[in-house]
């Protein structure tokens, strides 16, 4: 059992290398003698869990879709709301989530092994579709135009905030959701929404305390 734990935390340390390197050079110029010059760990000892940057490439974007800290909520628009919030709250702080969205843009490293949008975009339509069978949206939305347009702005937003400075990117999507929201919520749900800054913190802590 020791001896798989400190496997799973060693390929954990790998990646988290590999994602700190994508986010500061890209992917094309990360190589694996850069990434043996961040870990404490032999060429053989990275080999035993990853033998190619594709491979660690892969690993990174296998992690991108999380649901960390995500509960059930009276409304399914809430969950959804949380889902982007919670997002806009880890990614600045977790090195491999934003280096998922470095992949997802970078062109080659795209092209190579696509994204995980579409996973993301699934996510949202589903709750949006539970939403709507509950009466939360408004009659003229479609979930999945909607679910879309949100990954969309969702990530444009992220990349304009990591070279503006000002405000913070939970601050951006929570701006973003009160342009939205108006637009899908029935009024009786859209005021009963919390859409802080400061939800996926709070979210998150109680998702990791323990019991």
């Amino acid at each position: 059992m020791a001896r798989q734990e400190r496997a799973i935390r060693t390929r954990r340390a790998i990646l988290e290398a590999a994602s700190v390197l994508f986010n500061e050079v890209g992917y094309e110029a990360t190589t694996i003698g850069a990434l043996l010059e961040r870990i404490d760990l032999t060429r053989g000892g990275l080999y035993f869990h990853f033998t190619t940057k594709e491979q660690l490439a892969r690993a990174v974007l296998d992690e991108a879709v999380t649901l960390e800290g995500v509960r059930p909520q009276a409304f399914k628009l809430q969950e959804w709301v949380d889902i982007a919030l919670l997002l806009a709250h880890r990614v600045p702080r977790e090195p491999l989530l934003r280096a998922s969205i470095r992949l997802s843009v970078d062109p080659l490293s795209r092209a190579l092994f696509g994204t995980r949008w579409p996973d993301w975009v699934d996510v949202g339509q589903s709750l949006l579709v539970e939403a709507q069978e509950k009466g939360e949206l408004l009659p003229h939305v479609d979930p999945a135009e909607t679910a879309r347009l949100l990954v969309g702005a969702w990530t444009g937003v992220q990349l304009v905030t990591e070279v503006l400075p000002g405000r913070t990117l939970s601050e951006e999507i929570s701006s973003l959701f009160a342009l939205i929201l108006p637009n899908v919520a029935s009024s009786g749900v859209l005021a009963r929404l919390d859409t802080s800054p400061y939800r996926a913190e709070r979210l998150l802590k109680e998702a990791r305390s323990p019991d």
